[in-house]
């Protein structure tokens, strides 16, 4: 799952000379790139993949002496950029910026996929971000626990939209009724944006979506916000709930996006090493978690172990979600 962005939002994104000189002068690191290094993006351009692609290569170009070339290859749910990054040698000039559908929703949901987890190595999480749960304001409820009970009372009267099945936001929406124990009717579009249409419009709902989409409408008052989904509240709207916090039966329940830079197995250690330090100097930059917050989002270092860990928690988590649902689809 993507953020849209506008044009002028990803332009305003690049990060500024100053950051990216920032340690230049530093010793030298264990391994450097001898060529330029290729950074696969398995999304569209103008998406928040492409733009943290960018981001990334702006840092890390001067600060590796070589030229970061972002590479566009969307399509198949983000397994033709994935395999592209497979095929290539493993020696840490081919990287690739994935994200919660190609590398962890994808695992359990689509029967054909042409990859596994241990087929990447992680080198940093990169930006998070959570879901918040908004609702037309014709529905009657404007907490949690009214909306749960709403749900409860009339089972398959009220209805969600999803920019598309097995997506992020579809998933958050079956996983909360798997656990407040409710059903409501999915409504399925090609993308958020005719959802959030339909949404203003009263012809649905709800929806679970990315935070930043929904700012301006929820300050308008053209739908309510009941409940974020993340473990700690959005420094966005930091007056709304959390899910967890709103009900106990919550307490473990969080979704949202992510975005996270990864290499092809086999690739040196010492490269991962070397590529993790840059990465976590651009991302505990107070710069960059300004820019970030502009996505509705924060930054997301981790060592490579916890980005790892991270990943199999979170392959775990949407494959039982899944499984519960009985969803499967195919690539194509």
């Amino acid at each position: 799952m993507t953020v849209p962005l506008t044009r002028r939002a990803a332009l305003g994104l690049a990060l500024t000379p100053a950051l990216a000189r920032t340690g230049a002068a530093q010793a030298p690191a264990p391994w450097r790139p001898n060529r330029p290094i290729r950074m696969v993006v398995p999304t569209a351009a103008a998406g928040a993949n492409d733009v943290m692609a960018r981001i990334a290569a702006q840092f890390l170009a001067p600060r590796l002496g070589q030229p970061v070339v972002v590479d566009n290859r969307a399509g198949a749910g983000g397994t033709i950029g994935t395999m592209d990054v497979l095929r290539s040698p493993p020696d840490g000039h081919t990287l690739l910026m994935g994200n919660i559908g190609a590398q962890s929703i994808a695992y359990s949901l689509a029967r054909n996929m042409p990859y596994g987890p241990d087929d990447l190595v992680p080198i940093s999480n990169m930006f998070t971000t959570p879901h918040v749960l908004v609702v037309h304001p014709t529905v009657p409820a404007t907490t949690l626990r009214d909306f749960v009970a709403l749900l409860r009372d009339s089972p398959d009267k009220y209805s969600y939209g999803t920019p598309g099945i097995g997506q992020s936001p579809h998933l958050a929406a079956v996983w909360f009724n798997q656990v407040a124990q409710t059903r409501s009717v999915p409504v399925h579009y090609r993308g958020t944006a005719p959802a959030n249409t339909d949404l203003i419009a009263g012809n649905i709902h709800f929806v679970f979506d990315l935070i930043a989409n929904h700012v301006e409408s929820i300050r308008a008052g053209r739908v309510r916000a009941i409940a974020v989904t993340g473990p700690e509240r959005s420094p966005l709207m930091p007056e709304l709930p959390t899910m967890r916090e709103a009900m106990a039966e919550f307490a473990t329940f969080s979704t949202g996006s992510w975005i996270g830079l990864l290499a092809a197995k086999g690739t040196p250690e010492a490269a991962i090493r070397t590529l993790n330090a840059e990465m976590r100097d651009l991302l505990t930059s107070p710069e960059t978690a300004q820019r970030f917050l502009a996505l509705g989002g924060t930054p997301a270092y981790g060592a490579p172990e916890e980005f790892g860990a991270f990943l199999r928690a979170e392959t775990a988590k949407w494959a039982e979600v899944i499984r519960r649902e009985g969803l499967q689809v195919d690539l194509t």
